[in-house]
């Protein structure tokens, strides 16, 4: 039989249901032929090119999401629009391509086909991909973003923390990071829809990586020694490491200014804490939804959890203007390093402070350039129990409001001191229909603001103004309310170009705005500093930290005398 007769004979041959070799060859090329084409087409349709092909995407989302680090980076990696809205596994691509038939409906229909029209709609498109993304666990971020190959070493410490809270409480990536590469709309979502969308799901929690674990067995380890070797540091030794003016001999910072109730510091450990420039930040800032750790404050993570070691940064970027404010001082610091000290005795606490101090930075909008030319220092410290509210977290933060005095929100011919949130009946945080930030007008009636003090609910106050050499002592509750008789008393002096400043406060003086200090409790500790004539909110504070006595795991651990 002849070659051509032989390969005639074997195409006809029978397979699966009575069909020849040579039609089932025919079908699988014509298969393969239609299945490239396919594919092509459907990764032709996956380009930035096709993506803004349309003036819909290409005058709105591609023009914000070039301002972003998913366009240009220092890596020169890109993720296209396709790498974030197009899934990779085939079945889930093949859905969404034809969910997006439906965008080119509404393109024919011309009811995106104006910028207007588009962010009429904005919010919805959104919304639908945010439920898309928390339904596939954020599939497409996790393309280049997985919890389990992060090196936690190299995240900032506020990244790290809510890396770990994710995977302990099962957060997907979308929870925290919408709008980072569009308009930020997120913002005008209610609690109550972000409460939603921001859901753990417990199906999702998971172990730490091991190199998670490694990194915090490392950490913990490294702050143990530094615990150690601070118990071993003399206050002269800390503050000739410090920012600031060098010129200061280390016997002369060792041992305590005339007056002192302490002949030397050297046996107090020293805390270097930097107090920096808070702006227009508030407790509204804080619990709104600008505020990325929002989320994570209202569920008792403390602010000294993810910003005790980029408070410089955050300092500089708000007093420079790039946020939190829109009344800029040239020339002004935004940040100050502190050298904290405590000590105790049967009786008293003794706190030190030590800093660098400033050259002048004349104030634009002040006539003279000082805002309280009489006093070129003041500094006030604030103590509080668990009871009051966001007081473990926040610190003295708990009564800075958006309606302040010099507050954005500021109400005209009122004059609203720092207040807490449990005097006021409700606080707004939302802003919706042109509602200004905060309470002010929101005052409890007398005897419910009574019933607060009487259970310990309000902040505990001392502050110290150096060009009147005046100490005030009080208490904040629905106003701050100082008096010029106080238990404590302040030593302060300039040594060098360094302000020194050391506060005696009895333990328990008797006096009812002042919190009874025992020894084998812990306190909510903050202060703030007024460098350079500065008054008001135009001053630097610290975050909120934990003040206890003997007590090695106090951030600020005042020892025995």
């Amino acid at each position: 039989m002849g070659t051509a007769k032989k390969l005639k004979s074997l195409m006809s041959n029978k397979l699966i249901l009575g069909t020849s070799i040579g039609t089932a060859l025919i079908f699988m090329l014509a298969g393969v032929i239609f299945w490239g084409g396919f594919n092509t087409a459907m990764e032709a349709t996956n380009t930035l090119g096709f993506c803004i092909s349309c003036h819909e995407m290409e005058e709105n989302v591609f023009q914000e999401y070039k301002e972003t680090i998913h366009y240009t980076n220092r890596s020169g990696v890109r993720a296209t629009c396709s790498d974030c809205h197009v899934p990779d596994p085939w079945v889930h691509k093949f859905v969404r391509k034809i969910k997006a038939s439906n965008e080119l409906l509404h393109k024919a229909l011309g009811s995106i086909n104006t910028p207007e029209k588009f962010d009429n709609k904005r919010l919805k498109l959104a919304k639908n991909v945010w439920h898309d993304m928390k339904g596939s666990n954020s599939r497409e971020c996790r393309n280049c973003h997985d919890f389990k190959t992060m090196t936690p070493e190299t995240q900032k410490p506020r990244a790290r923390k809510q890396h770990m809270n994710a995977m302990r409480d099962g957060n997907t990536c979308i929870d925290c990071h919408k709008g980072i590469a569009h308009k930020a709309v997120h913002e005008q979502l209610t609690d109550e829809e972000v409460d939603i969308l921001t859901k753990p799901d417990p199906s999702r929690t998971m172990e730490l990586p091991p190199q998670w674990v490694e990194f915090l067995e490392k950490q913990a380890a490294e702050k143990e020694a530094k615990k150690q070797a601070g118990n071993e540091v003399t206050a002269g030794a800390e503050a000739s490491t410090m920012t600031g003016k060098g010129d200061v001999e280390t016997a002369t910072l060792a041992t305590a200014i005339t007056g002192s109730s302490i002949s030397n510091w050297s046996a107090a450990p020293a805390r270097e804490i930097v107090v920096f420039y808070p702006g227009e930040g508030s407790m509204e800032w804080v619990l709104g939804s600008k505020h990325g750790g929002k989320r994570a404050f209202k569920t008792g993570d403390r602010c000294v959890d993810c910003h005790d070691e980029e408070t410089a940064d955050m300092g500089q970027k708000i007093v420079t203007g790039e946020k939190l404010e829109s009344t800029v001082i040239p020339g002004k610091r935004g940040s100050i390093p502190v050298s904290v000290q405590a000590m105790h005795d049967a009786d008293n606490l003794y706190l030190r402070f030590q800093w660098a101090d400033t050259e002048h930075a004349p104030v634009p909008f002040v006539e003279g350039g000082k805002m309280d030319p009489d006093n070129s220092m003041k500094l006030a410290l604030m103590l509080a129990t668990d009871e009051v509210e966001y007081a473990d977290r926040a610190g003295c933060w708990g009564t800075c409001h958006a309606d302040l005095n010099s507050m954005p929100f500021a109400p005209e011919g009122q004059d609203v001191t720092k207040y807490l949130t449990e005097s006021r009946t409700k606080i707004e945080l939302r802003g919706r229909n042109n509602k200004p930030l905060g309470g002010w007008d929101k005052r409890k009636g007398e005897d419910e603001i009574q019933s607060e003090y009487d259970a310990g609910h309000y902040m505990d106050i001392i502050r110290y103004k150096a060009g009147e050499g005046k100490t005030e002592d009080g208490a904040i509750l629905a106003d701050r309310v100082m008096d010029e008789q106080s238990a404590s008393d302040f030593n302060a002096s300039k040594q060098g170009g360094q302000w020194v400043v050391e506060i005696t406060r009895p333990l328990k003086s008797g006096s009812a705005d002042d919190i009874e200090l025992a020894l084998d409790q812990t306190y909510n500790f903050g202060f703030a500093i007024h460098d350079d004539y500065s008054s008001a909110r135009f001053h630097h504070v610290s975050l909120g930290y934990k003040l206890g006595f003997d007590n090695n795991e106090a951030e600020i651990n005042a020892v025995q005398k």
